[in-house]
């Protein structure tokens, strides 16, 4: 398949996702060719130990920017010239990395799905050398956007029902910015203000007018009047620049009651919205939106919801995790055959250390099982076969066989996954105070 960077949020003339990654991969990759363990058929799974701080439950995002960034895993002449001058890896490492394809397996949880402490998220299944290089890569991909997603899933939960708006691109990488788009999407926000993530991921965009559009002009009547010609009475008019009575009375008289919105950007956000309300519906503007931003972050929201507010715009909190931009996401080795040969059977292995850093081995499943009402009550991880009365509940999809992409999605599918799963938990996974993990992870 031809390589799209474009899908991964990356510039056009990036060709290779290979240099994504930590130079210990290749340090490895390298002192296991020589010792003749590189080829040991392997397990890799991706979890997390325990969720972010007073969390109830994480939000898996980003799985389809993983397969397309381990498709997009080759070895072009560029990449290897560079590994070849900084002496990164000898001659014989070179020659292998240039017919690198990743050929084997990729089980994970949907995207969108909710995941727990100890939840096997991604398990990456092939040799060794194959699957230890792509650590870094997945790993940086699941944990941002993950932490996103589950941010803009707390968010989509206090707004309740009310619009969502992305709009934090200014406030983080510009290739953070797309992928943070596309997490907040999947986590229940309905737009974004990022273009290249509307014209990459098909997300719905949205944008009218900032400050300096009205200080541009000699009165705010007249930024008001050009903004109208221009964009018609459905636009939004920021209203806050000077004095925010003023600036409403202006705005219905110069787009009457078919004005489409207002948009509030500072002071107190419930008393202010409850006054423009109060003045819309006295100008006859029943029918106008209220849209409110000024670093909202799910708190804020929540705090708004008897407020007259039909859209919120969120930024700096959203792209940065609202506290919590990581997930603490590992790739551990759980399992491996004694030799190269294809036919060994594999063995559990686990890392064992001080400071709370245990591993559990061996090839994971997982499931969940619900109470008598259809709500989840517990995420069961084992080994071996599937419980009969969870079969039915496993969490695990194939996403790669045999190195060829047998999952993708479009995004909306995974949009409507995590609407879907967080309906399926515990009422309790709502609330916003700090609290333990909605539902335990048991071992089976």
């Amino acid at each position: 398949m031809v390589m799209n960077t474009a899908d991964l949020g990356l510039p056009v003339d990036v060709p290779s996702t290979a240099l994504f990654t930590d130079q210990y991969e290749f340090t490895m990759l390298q002192a296991a060719l020589k010792a003749g363990t590189a080829e040991r058929r392997s397990v890799f799974e991706v979890f997390t130990r325990r969720l972010p701080e007073g969390r109830r439950y994480g939000v898996v995002a980003g799985t389809g920017r993983v397969l397309d960034a381990v498709e997009n895993f080759r070895f072009d002449a560029g990449v290897l010239r560079f590994l070849r001058e900084r002496h990164i890896v000898d001659e014989p490492t070179l020659e292998w990395l240039a017919g690198y394809r990743f050929r084997g397996d990729i089980w994970g949880y949907p995207e969108g799905e909710v995941y727990f402490p100890g939840s096997p998220i991604l398990r990456v299944e092939g040799s060794f050398a194959e699957c230890v290089l792509l650590e870094t890569v997945i790993l940086s991909i699941l944990n941002h956007d993950s932490a996103i997603a589950a941010a803009a899933s707390r968010m989509s939960a206090a707004a309740g029902g009310r619009g969502l708006i992305e709009m934090g691109a200014r406030r983080t990488h510009e290739l953070s910015a797309v992928a943070a788009s596309r997490a907040a999407y999947v986590g229940g926000f309905d737009s974004t203000s990022d273009l290249a993530a509307g014209f990459r991921y098909a997300i719905p965009t949205v944008g009218t007018s900032a400050h300096a559009f009205t200080l541009l002009h000699d009165s705010e009547r007249g930024a008001f009047r050009a903004q109208v010609d221009s964009l018609g009475r459905g636009t939004t008019l920021l209203v806050d620049t000077f004095d925010v009575a003023e600036a409403v009375r202006t705005a219905v008289d110069i787009a009457g009651p078919e004005l489409g919105a207002v948009r509030i950007d500072s002071g107190d956000l419930l008393l202010v919205a409850h006054r423009v309300r109060k003045q819309l519906d006295e100008l006859g503007a029943v029918n106008t939106r209220i849209v409110v931003t000024s670093d909202l972050d799910e708190y804020a929201i929540a705090s708004l919801a008897a407020a007259p507010v039909d859209a919120y715009g969120v930024g700096t909190q959203l792209v940065t995790g609202s506290g919590h931009p990581t997930c603490a996401m590992v790739y551990k080795l759980v399992a491996r055959a004694r030799s190269a040969d294809p036919k060994a059977p594999l063995e559990p292995v686990a890392k064992k250390s001080l400071g709370g850093k245990l591993s559990i081995g061996g090839r994971k499943w997982a499931a969940r099982r619900l109470d008598e009402h259809a709500v989840a009550a517990a995420e069961v991880v084992g080994l071996g076969d599937v419980p009969p009365a969870l079969v039915d509940r496993q969490l695990l999809v194939e996403l790669v066989k045999g190195g060829d992409i047998v999952a993708r999605e479009p995004l909306d599918a995974a949009r409507e996954r995590h609407i879907a799963a967080r309906a399926g938990l515990p009422m309790s996974a709502m609330q916003l105070s700090r609290g333990e993990p909605v539902i335990p992870t048991e071992y089976a």
